[in-house]
Protein backbone atom coordinates (compact mmCIF):
# COMPACT_ATOMS: atom_id res chain seq x y z
CA UNK A 1 0.00 0.00 0.00
CA UNK A 2 0.58 3.50 -0.54
CA UNK A 3 2.18 5.61 2.33
CA UNK A 4 0.93 8.69 3.44
CA UNK A 5 2.35 11.92 4.53
CA UNK A 6 2.15 11.18 8.07
CA UNK A 7 1.40 14.83 9.22
CA UNK A 8 -2.35 14.91 8.23
CA UNK A 9 -2.48 12.38 10.95
CA UNK A 10 -1.53 14.67 13.72
CA UNK A 11 -4.14 17.27 12.62
CA UNK A 12 -7.46 17.30 14.40
CA UNK A 13 -10.16 15.06 12.47
CA UNK A 14 -11.60 17.76 11.37
CA UNK A 15 -11.26 21.56 10.29
CA UNK A 16 -12.59 24.43 12.69
CA UNK A 17 -15.77 25.35 10.76
CA UNK A 18 -16.75 22.25 9.78
CA UNK A 19 -17.25 20.98 13.04
CA UNK A 20 -19.35 24.24 13.82
CA UNK A 21 -21.41 23.52 10.30
CA UNK A 22 -22.00 20.23 11.71
CA UNK A 23 -23.50 21.01 14.99
CA UNK A 24 -25.58 23.85 13.79
CA UNK A 25 -26.93 21.56 11.05
CA UNK A 26 -27.99 19.02 13.81
CA UNK A 27 -29.40 21.74 16.29
CA UNK A 28 -31.41 23.11 13.25
CA UNK A 29 -32.67 19.35 12.14
CA UNK A 30 -33.84 18.63 16.03
CA UNK A 31 -35.14 22.47 16.00
CA UNK A 32 -37.46 22.94 13.17
CA UNK A 33 -38.65 26.28 12.26
CA UNK A 34 -36.09 28.16 14.80
CA UNK A 35 -34.83 30.90 13.38
CA UNK A 36 -30.86 30.71 13.66
CA UNK A 37 -28.84 33.79 13.60
CA UNK A 38 -25.24 32.75 12.16
CA UNK A 39 -22.28 34.71 13.26
CA UNK A 40 -19.60 32.30 12.72
CA UNK A 41 -18.03 31.39 9.61
CA UNK A 42 -17.14 34.47 7.97
CA UNK A 43 -19.72 34.21 5.42
CA UNK A 44 -20.78 37.97 3.56
CA UNK A 45 -24.39 38.11 3.14
CA UNK A 46 -24.64 41.24 0.71
CA UNK A 47 -24.69 40.60 -2.77
CA UNK A 48 -21.70 41.87 -5.21
CA UNK A 49 -22.14 45.07 -6.09
CA UNK A 50 -24.05 46.20 -9.50
CA UNK A 51 -20.44 47.13 -11.14
CA UNK A 52 -18.75 43.79 -10.08
CA UNK A 53 -22.37 41.78 -11.77
CA UNK A 54 -22.49 44.33 -14.90
CA UNK A 55 -18.64 42.94 -15.43
CA UNK A 56 -19.77 39.32 -15.06
CA UNK A 57 -22.43 39.59 -17.93
CA UNK A 58 -20.47 41.32 -19.85
CA UNK A 59 -17.08 39.05 -19.66
CA UNK A 60 -20.03 35.99 -20.21
CA UNK A 61 -20.65 38.05 -23.73
CA UNK A 62 -16.56 37.76 -24.12
CA UNK A 63 -16.62 33.86 -24.00
CA UNK A 64 -19.14 33.27 -26.32
CA UNK A 65 -17.93 35.33 -29.16
CA UNK A 66 -15.15 33.97 -31.27
CA UNK A 67 -13.38 37.73 -31.10
CA UNK A 68 -13.09 37.91 -27.72
CA UNK A 69 -12.97 34.62 -26.24
CA UNK A 70 -10.56 34.10 -23.28
CA UNK A 71 -8.94 30.43 -22.94
CA UNK A 72 -6.32 29.79 -20.27
CA UNK A 73 -5.23 33.47 -18.89
CA UNK A 74 -1.38 34.01 -17.10
CA UNK A 75 -1.33 32.24 -14.34
CA UNK A 76 -0.55 35.28 -12.00
CA UNK A 77 -3.20 37.26 -13.15
CA UNK A 78 -4.40 39.20 -15.96
CA UNK A 79 -2.61 42.85 -16.98
CA UNK A 80 -5.75 44.40 -16.51
CA UNK A 81 -6.59 43.41 -13.07
CA UNK A 82 -3.07 43.69 -11.85
CA UNK A 83 -2.78 47.03 -12.92
CA UNK A 84 -6.34 48.28 -11.66
CA UNK A 85 -4.79 46.98 -7.88
CA UNK A 86 -1.26 48.28 -8.31
CA UNK A 87 -2.85 51.85 -9.05
CA UNK A 88 -6.14 51.33 -6.55
CA UNK A 89 -4.56 49.86 -3.29
CA UNK A 90 -1.20 50.96 -3.71
CA UNK A 91 0.13 54.04 -5.81
CA UNK A 92 -3.24 55.81 -5.27
CA UNK A 93 -2.25 55.53 -1.65
CA UNK A 94 1.56 56.71 -2.16
CA UNK A 95 2.65 53.31 -1.41
CA UNK A 96 5.34 51.49 -3.89
CA UNK A 97 3.82 48.64 -5.81
CA UNK A 98 4.11 47.84 -9.07
CA UNK A 99 1.89 45.38 -10.90
CA UNK A 100 4.01 42.74 -12.01
CA UNK A 101 4.73 42.35 -8.26
CA UNK A 102 0.95 40.89 -7.64
CA UNK A 103 -0.44 37.88 -7.85
CA UNK A 104 -3.72 36.97 -8.41
CA UNK A 105 -5.66 34.16 -6.84
CA UNK A 106 -8.58 32.04 -5.89
CA UNK A 107 -8.71 33.62 -2.20
CA UNK A 108 -6.24 34.79 0.84
CA UNK A 109 -6.99 31.16 2.10
CA UNK A 110 -5.36 29.39 -0.69
CA UNK A 111 -2.05 31.57 -1.27
CA UNK A 112 -1.33 32.00 2.76
CA UNK A 113 -1.98 28.12 2.94
CA UNK A 114 0.39 27.39 -0.39
CA UNK A 115 3.40 29.99 0.64
CA UNK A 116 5.04 27.66 2.77
CA UNK A 117 5.86 25.74 -0.43
CA UNK A 118 8.27 27.83 -1.66
CA UNK A 119 9.93 27.94 2.09
CA UNK A 120 12.43 25.28 3.39
CA UNK A 121 11.23 21.99 5.20
CA UNK A 122 12.81 23.04 8.91
CA UNK A 123 11.55 26.60 8.73
CA UNK A 124 10.88 28.34 12.18
CA UNK A 125 7.54 29.70 12.30
CA UNK A 126 6.03 32.11 14.93
CA UNK A 127 2.71 33.44 14.69
CA UNK A 128 -0.04 35.39 16.99
CA UNK A 129 -1.84 33.03 19.05
CA UNK A 130 -5.02 33.16 18.83
CA UNK A 131 -4.74 33.15 14.94
CA UNK A 132 -6.64 31.97 11.71
CA UNK A 133 -6.43 27.78 11.76
CA UNK A 134 -4.90 27.88 8.01
CA UNK A 135 -1.81 29.09 8.84
CA UNK A 136 -1.16 26.51 12.09
CA UNK A 137 -2.83 23.45 9.57
CA UNK A 138 -0.74 24.15 6.79
CA UNK A 139 2.55 24.26 8.37
CA UNK A 140 1.66 20.99 10.45
CA UNK A 141 1.03 19.33 6.70
CA UNK A 142 4.32 20.66 6.08
CA UNK A 143 5.98 19.20 9.11
CA UNK A 144 7.24 22.51 10.76
CA UNK A 145 4.79 22.47 13.74
CA UNK A 146 5.96 19.53 15.46
CA UNK A 147 4.07 17.80 18.05
CA UNK A 148 1.19 18.77 19.65
CA UNK A 149 1.29 18.97 23.30
CA UNK A 150 -1.15 18.47 26.05
CA UNK A 151 -2.05 22.39 26.67
CA UNK A 152 -2.60 22.91 22.90
CA UNK A 153 0.30 23.90 21.64
CA UNK A 154 2.95 22.56 18.63
CA UNK A 155 6.26 22.29 19.94
CA UNK A 156 7.92 24.11 16.66
CA UNK A 157 5.65 26.93 16.53
CA UNK A 158 6.90 30.01 18.19
CA UNK A 159 3.20 31.53 20.01
CA UNK A 160 2.64 34.96 20.42
CA UNK A 161 -0.08 35.60 22.33
CA UNK A 162 -2.34 38.37 21.34
CA UNK A 163 -4.85 38.98 24.67
CA UNK A 164 -6.65 41.46 26.35
CA UNK A 165 -3.47 41.35 28.41
CA UNK A 166 -1.02 42.74 26.34
CA UNK A 167 -3.56 45.14 24.54
CA UNK A 168 -3.95 42.44 21.69
CA UNK A 169 -0.27 44.06 20.31
CA UNK A 170 2.16 40.42 20.17
CA UNK A 171 5.86 40.68 21.89
CA UNK A 172 8.68 40.29 19.96
CA UNK A 173 9.23 36.60 20.14
CA UNK A 174 12.37 35.62 23.01
CA UNK A 175 13.91 33.40 19.86
CA UNK A 176 14.32 34.55 16.13
CA UNK A 177 11.65 33.14 13.69
CA UNK A 178 12.48 32.75 10.35
CA UNK A 179 8.53 33.14 9.58
CA UNK A 180 6.21 35.32 11.19
CA UNK A 181 2.79 35.25 10.14
CA UNK A 182 0.85 38.52 11.21
CA UNK A 183 -2.99 39.32 10.30
CA UNK A 184 -4.07 42.49 11.15
CA UNK A 185 -6.88 43.89 11.17
CA UNK A 186 -6.95 40.65 12.86
CA UNK A 187 -8.83 37.49 12.85
CA UNK A 188 -10.17 36.88 15.07
CA UNK A 189 -9.67 39.18 17.95
CA UNK A 190 -11.06 42.14 15.89
CA UNK A 191 -7.90 44.32 17.11
CA UNK A 192 -5.45 46.13 14.94
CA UNK A 193 -1.87 47.23 15.52
CA UNK A 194 -1.05 51.06 15.35
CA UNK A 195 1.84 52.03 12.74
CA UNK A 196 4.14 52.56 15.18
CA UNK A 197 3.32 48.97 16.62
CA UNK A 198 3.60 47.44 13.28
CA UNK A 199 7.08 49.21 12.50
CA UNK A 200 8.56 47.55 15.43
CA UNK A 201 8.08 44.42 13.66
CA UNK A 202 9.39 45.36 10.54
CA UNK A 203 12.36 46.55 12.22
CA UNK A 204 12.59 43.33 14.17
CA UNK A 205 12.43 41.77 10.36
CA UNK A 206 15.37 43.95 8.82
CA UNK A 207 17.60 43.23 11.89
CA UNK A 208 16.99 39.77 12.53
CA UNK A 209 16.56 38.43 8.62
CA UNK A 210 13.11 37.06 9.05
CA UNK A 211 10.54 37.41 7.13
CA UNK A 212 7.04 38.51 7.89
CA UNK A 213 3.88 37.19 5.98
CA UNK A 214 1.21 39.86 6.55
CA UNK A 215 -2.86 38.50 6.12
CA UNK A 216 -4.43 42.35 4.87
CA UNK A 217 -7.25 40.63 4.25
CA UNK A 218 -9.60 43.10 6.15
CA UNK A 219 -7.63 46.13 5.22
CA UNK A 220 -10.98 47.28 3.76
CA UNK A 221 -12.30 47.98 7.20
CA UNK A 222 -9.50 50.52 8.63
CA UNK A 223 -10.58 53.98 9.22
CA UNK A 224 -8.42 55.22 12.19
CA UNK A 225 -5.85 57.48 10.71
CA UNK A 226 -2.86 55.36 12.91
CA UNK A 227 -3.69 52.52 11.83
CA UNK A 228 -2.18 50.99 8.80
CA UNK A 229 -3.74 49.61 5.36
CA UNK A 230 -0.81 48.26 4.06
CA UNK A 231 2.32 46.77 5.80
CA UNK A 232 4.41 48.39 2.68
CA UNK A 233 3.43 51.72 4.47
CA UNK A 234 6.22 51.48 6.59
CA UNK A 235 9.47 51.76 5.57
CA UNK A 236 11.69 49.01 4.59
CA UNK A 237 8.78 46.82 4.61
CA UNK A 238 9.36 45.60 0.75
CA UNK A 239 12.99 43.86 1.92
CA UNK A 240 10.60 41.46 4.31
CA UNK A 241 7.08 41.39 3.96
CA UNK A 242 4.94 39.25 1.82
CA UNK A 243 1.05 40.86 1.76
CA UNK A 244 -1.94 38.86 1.10
CA UNK A 245 -5.48 40.76 0.52
CA UNK A 246 -8.89 39.35 -0.30
CA UNK A 247 -12.07 40.64 -2.53
CA UNK A 248 -14.28 37.88 -0.27
CA UNK A 249 -15.33 40.10 2.68
CA UNK A 250 -14.56 43.61 0.67
CA UNK A 251 -16.47 42.84 -2.58
CA UNK A 252 -18.80 39.46 -1.39
CA UNK A 253 -16.46 37.53 -3.45
CA UNK A 254 -16.66 34.62 -1.33
CA UNK A 255 -18.80 32.89 -3.49
CA UNK A 256 -16.49 34.01 -7.48
CA UNK A 257 -13.52 33.57 -5.46
CA UNK A 258 -10.35 36.19 -5.76
CA UNK A 259 -7.45 37.54 -3.90
CA UNK A 260 -4.24 38.17 -4.48
CA UNK A 261 -0.49 38.39 -2.96
CA UNK A 262 1.86 40.83 -3.30
CA UNK A 263 5.89 39.89 -3.25
CA UNK A 264 8.52 42.61 -4.10
CA UNK A 265 11.03 42.12 -6.33
CA UNK A 266 13.74 42.77 -3.98
CA UNK A 267 12.60 40.27 -1.07
CA UNK A 268 14.59 36.89 -1.21
CA UNK A 269 15.50 33.96 0.82
CA UNK A 270 18.68 31.72 1.20
CA UNK A 271 19.27 28.58 -0.69
CA UNK A 272 21.24 25.57 1.31
CA UNK A 273 24.54 27.05 -0.54
CA UNK A 274 24.29 30.59 1.15
CA UNK A 275 22.63 32.59 -2.27
CA UNK A 276 20.06 34.77 -1.92
CA UNK A 277 16.96 33.93 -4.61
CA UNK A 278 14.53 35.88 -5.21
CA UNK A 279 10.94 34.66 -3.20
CA UNK A 280 9.08 36.71 -6.28
CA UNK A 281 10.77 34.17 -9.19
CA UNK A 282 9.97 31.46 -6.85
CA UNK A 283 6.49 31.81 -5.98
CA UNK A 284 5.83 32.55 -10.01
CA UNK A 285 7.49 28.94 -10.40
CA UNK A 286 4.64 27.89 -7.93
CA UNK A 287 1.49 29.33 -9.65
CA UNK A 288 2.85 28.54 -13.45
CA UNK A 289 3.33 24.91 -11.80
CA UNK A 290 0.25 24.70 -9.54
CA UNK A 291 -2.11 26.95 -10.31
CA UNK A 292 -3.94 27.26 -13.56
CA UNK A 293 -5.53 31.38 -12.54
CA UNK A 294 -8.54 32.90 -11.42
CA UNK A 295 -11.29 33.01 -14.15
CA UNK A 296 -11.24 35.39 -16.89
CA UNK A 297 -14.94 35.97 -15.56
CA UNK A 298 -13.68 36.57 -11.80
CA UNK A 299 -11.25 39.05 -13.33
CA UNK A 300 -13.56 41.10 -15.14
CA UNK A 301 -15.55 41.75 -11.67
CA UNK A 302 -12.61 42.21 -9.54
CA UNK A 303 -11.38 44.72 -11.99
CA UNK A 304 -14.78 46.48 -11.89
CA UNK A 305 -14.68 47.04 -7.91
CA UNK A 306 -11.67 49.56 -9.03
CA UNK A 307 -13.95 51.95 -11.13
CA UNK A 308 -15.36 55.18 -9.46
CA UNK A 309 -19.33 53.40 -9.38
CA UNK A 310 -17.24 50.07 -7.94
CA UNK A 311 -15.28 52.21 -4.93
CA UNK A 312 -18.59 53.84 -4.30
CA UNK A 313 -20.43 50.83 -4.08
CA UNK A 314 -17.59 48.85 -2.21
CA UNK A 315 -17.80 51.87 0.59
CA UNK A 316 -21.07 51.29 1.21
CA UNK A 317 -21.01 47.52 1.72
CA UNK A 318 -18.13 48.30 4.01
CA UNK A 319 -20.43 50.77 5.72
CA UNK A 320 -22.79 48.09 6.28
CA UNK A 321 -20.86 45.71 7.98
CA UNK A 322 -19.22 48.19 9.53
CA UNK A 323 -22.73 49.41 11.54
CA UNK A 324 -23.29 45.88 12.03
CA UNK A 325 -19.71 45.72 14.48
CA UNK A 326 -20.74 49.03 16.02
CA UNK A 327 -24.45 47.77 17.28
CA UNK A 328 -22.72 44.63 18.34
CA UNK A 329 -19.63 45.89 20.46
CA UNK A 330 -22.16 48.29 21.94
CA UNK A 331 -24.79 46.61 23.21
CA UNK A 332 -22.35 43.52 24.31
CA UNK A 333 -20.81 46.00 26.37
CA UNK A 334 -23.60 47.82 27.22
CA UNK A 335 -25.28 44.04 28.58
CA UNK A 336 -22.00 44.02 30.61
CA UNK A 337 -20.25 42.00 28.44
CA UNK A 338 -16.13 41.94 27.95
CA UNK A 339 -15.74 42.56 24.30
CA UNK A 340 -13.26 44.24 21.53
CA UNK A 341 -12.65 44.53 18.02
CA UNK A 342 -15.45 45.77 15.91
CA UNK A 343 -13.65 49.22 14.99
CA UNK A 344 -11.27 48.35 12.61
CA UNK A 345 -12.56 44.80 11.87
CA UNK A 346 -16.05 42.96 10.74
CA UNK A 347 -15.05 40.79 14.45
CA UNK A 348 -16.15 40.80 17.79
CA UNK A 349 -13.75 39.23 20.07
CA UNK A 350 -16.21 38.45 23.46
CA UNK A 351 -15.39 36.64 26.64
CA UNK A 352 -17.35 33.96 28.17
CA UNK A 353 -18.64 34.77 31.35
CA UNK A 354 -18.30 33.35 34.74
CA UNK A 355 -15.31 31.04 33.57
CA UNK A 356 -17.25 29.55 31.05
CA UNK A 357 -15.41 27.44 28.17
CA UNK A 358 -15.61 28.44 24.38
CA UNK A 359 -17.62 25.70 23.39
CA UNK A 360 -19.61 25.91 26.88
CA UNK A 361 -20.38 29.26 26.25
CA UNK A 362 -21.17 28.56 21.69
CA UNK A 363 -23.77 25.98 23.12
CA UNK A 364 -25.65 28.26 25.63
CA UNK A 365 -25.82 30.74 23.14
CA UNK A 366 -26.88 28.09 20.26
CA UNK A 367 -28.94 26.96 22.62
CA UNK A 368 -31.15 29.76 24.45
CA UNK A 369 -30.23 32.76 21.93
CA UNK A 370 -30.69 30.33 18.54
CA UNK A 371 -26.76 32.39 17.66
CA UNK A 372 -23.88 31.18 16.14
CA UNK A 373 -20.20 31.95 16.93
CA UNK A 374 -17.46 30.58 17.10
CA UNK A 375 -15.53 29.46 19.69
CA UNK A 376 -12.33 31.17 20.23
CA UNK A 377 -10.52 27.70 21.72
CA UNK A 378 -10.48 26.71 17.70
CA UNK A 379 -8.37 29.67 17.10
CA UNK A 380 -5.32 28.65 19.16
CA UNK A 381 -4.68 28.03 23.31
CA UNK A 382 -5.38 31.57 24.04
CA UNK A 383 -8.35 31.94 22.79
CA UNK A 384 -9.87 30.01 25.30
CA UNK A 385 -12.31 31.52 27.27
CA UNK A 386 -13.84 33.74 23.76
CA UNK A 387 -16.47 33.59 21.62
CA UNK A 388 -15.81 34.90 18.04
CA UNK A 389 -18.92 37.03 16.25
CA UNK A 390 -18.92 38.07 12.86
CA UNK A 391 -20.83 41.70 11.50
CA UNK A 392 -21.38 40.11 8.20
CA UNK A 393 -25.52 39.40 9.05
CA UNK A 394 -28.00 41.41 7.92
CA UNK A 395 -28.97 44.95 10.16
CA UNK A 396 -32.05 42.80 11.42
CA UNK A 397 -30.05 39.80 11.89
CA UNK A 398 -27.57 41.96 13.72
CA UNK A 399 -29.54 43.74 16.54
CA UNK A 400 -32.06 40.48 16.95
CA UNK A 401 -28.95 38.64 17.87
CA UNK A 402 -27.66 41.22 20.07
CA UNK A 403 -30.79 42.01 21.73
CA UNK A 404 -31.23 37.73 22.14
CA UNK A 405 -27.03 37.99 23.97
CA UNK A 406 -28.08 40.75 25.99
CA UNK A 407 -31.77 39.08 26.94
CA UNK A 408 -29.54 36.67 29.15
CA UNK A 409 -28.07 39.05 31.30
CA UNK A 410 -24.85 37.05 31.87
Amino acid sequence: MVHINDNFTKLPSAYLFSDIARKVEAFAASHPGEKIIRMGIGDVTRPICPAASEALHRATADESEAATFRGYGPEQGYGFLREAIAEGDYRSRGIEVSADEIFVSDGAKSDTGNIGDILASDTRVAMTDPVYPVYIDTNVMAGRAGTLGSDGRWSRIIYLPVTAGNGFAPSLPSERPDVIYLCFPNNPTGTVLTRSQLKVWVDYALREGSLILFDAAYEAFVSSPEVPRSIYEIEGARRVAIEFRSFSKTAGFTGLRCGYTVIPRELCGLAADGSEVSLHRLWLRRQTTKFNGASYLTQRAAEAIYSEEGRRQVAETIAYYKHNASTLLTSLREAGLEAYGGTDSPYIWLRTPDGMTSWGFFDMLLERCRVVGTPGCGFGPSGEGYLRLTAFATHEATAEAASRIAALRL
